[in-house]
C-alpha cells in the first residue's frame, strides 16, 4: 500500500473494492480510488504523485475484468464534473464521463448524427481509447480532437493523427487521462436519428444478452481493418462463429459462461470470480486456436493481481 500521496479536492479512498464498480461484477479492490473535483484537481494530483506509482483510468467497467488480487497503485475515476455534452454548429464536445448512449441521444436532438455510439456501453473516455465503433462507423472517423492529462500532470490536446487509431486501439500513452472529446457529425432529421437508434437498440436486444452481467464483446473479430479501424469487407470472420464452431456456446466454467445466445459474450451468471472468467476466456482462446487456427485476441480488457495461491 503506498501512503505518501498529495492531498486533492477530490475524493481519494484507500483500499476501495472495485468489484461493484464493473459491469462484470467482480474484482479486488484497488490501493487507492481517486476521484478528481474537475481537471485542474487531476493535473495538480498526478503533476505531484510519485513517478512511480501506477495509475489506472477506470470509466464505468464496462469492457473490464479487475482480477480478484486488485489493482496495485491509483485508479483515477471521472464523475460528474468530466460529464457535459456541449453542442456547437456541428461539433459535439462530451466530457470522458458523459455515457456515449446520451451523446448519441443529445447529438440527434440537435439533429447531429452520431447514432453509432447509441449501442456502445461505456463513456466517451473508453469510447476514445478504444475507438469504439458500430455499424460501421467508428470514433476515428467523427474525432476532431480530444483533451487529455499526461501522467506527469501536463494538460494536452490529442488530434486524430495523433492518436493514430486502429481497430480497437488509440495510442494513448500510458497513465494519461482522456478528460474530453469533440466530435464532428453531419446534419439530420432528428426524428429520423431517433428512430435509427431505436432500431438499433431492438436489434441488438434480439441478438445480444443485455439483460445479463457481461462485459460486452469479449473477443475482438479476426478480420481485416484499415488503420482508422473500418472494416475490410473482403473479410468477414466473427469471433462469435469461431467460438459456436468450437462447440463453446453456453460453456461454462464455475460462475462464468459464454452466453448461449450470443457466444461472444463472457458472462458472470451469479458468483463468479475474476479467475473464473479470465479462466474461462483463456479455454475458449485455446479451444478456438485448436479448431480454427484462429488466434482470438481479447476486447475486454483485464487488469489487476489474481489472488496469491494458497499455500
Amino acid at each position: 500500500m503506498i501512503f505518501d500521496l498529495p492531498t486533492p479536492r477530490g475524493s481519494l479512498v484507500a483500499d476501495r473494492p472495485l468489484d461493484g464498480l464493473t459491469w462484470l461484477r467482480v474484482g479486488g479492490p484497488a490501493d487507492w480510488l481517486f476521484q478528481p473535483a474537475d481537471p485542474d484537481d487531476l493535473a495538480q494530483f498526478l503533476a505531484q504523485l510519485d513517478p512511480s506509482v501506477p495509475v489506472f483510468p477506470m470509466g464505468v467497467g464496462s469492457n473490464l475484468i479487475v482480477r480478484d488480487g486488485g489493482i496495485r497503485g491509483v485508479v483515477i475515476r471521472l464523475g460528474r464534473s468530466f460529464n457535459a455534452i456541449g453542442i456547437e454548429g456541428d461539433i459535439v464536445t462530451a466530457g470522458a464521463a458523459a455515457l456515449d448512449a446520451h451523446v448519441a441521444r443529445r447529438a440527434a436532438e440537435a439533429g447531429l448524427d452520431l447514432t453509432f455510439l447509441r449501442t456502445i456501453p461505456g463513456s466517451i473516455g473508453g469510447a476514445v481509447r478504444m475507438n469504439a465503433g458500430c455499424y460501421g462507423s467508428y470514433v476515428a472517423d467523427h474525432l476532431v480532437d480530444a483533451q487529455a492529462v499526461s501522467r506527469e500532470g501536463h494538460k494536452v490536446i490529442l488530434t486524430a493523427e495523433d492518436l493514430r487509431f486502429a481497430y480497437r486501439h488509440a495510442e494513448i500513452p500510458e497513465g494519461w487521462i482522456v478528460t474530453e472529446a469533440r466530435f464532428r457529425a453531419c446534419r439530420a432529421d432528428p426524428e429520423a436519428l431517433h428512430a435509427r437508434m431505436a432500431d438499433q437498440l431492438t436489434r441488438r436486444d434480439a441478438s445480444q444478452p443485455t439483460r445479463e452481467r457481461s462485459a460486452g464483446s469479449t473477443f475482438r473479430n479476426p478480420a481485416g481493418f484499415s488503420s482508422t479501424g473500418q472494416a475490410d469487407d473482403s473479410h468477414d470472420l466473427k469471433a462469435w462463429s469461431l467460438i459456436d464452431r468450437a462447440g463453446l456456446r453456453g460453456h461454462s466454467w464455475g460462475g462464468a459462461q459464454m452466453s448461449e445466445k450470443h457466444p461472444n459474450f463472457l458472462l458472470n451468471t451469479g458468483g463468479a470470480t475474476a479467475a473464473e472468467l479470465e479462466a474461462l476466456g483463456e479455454l475458449v482462446r485455446r479451444r478456438v486456436l485448436e479448431d480454427s487456427g484462429h488466434d482470438l485476441q481479447w476486447e475486454v480488457v483485464r487488469i489487476g493481481e489474481p489472488l496469491p495461491e494458497p499455500e
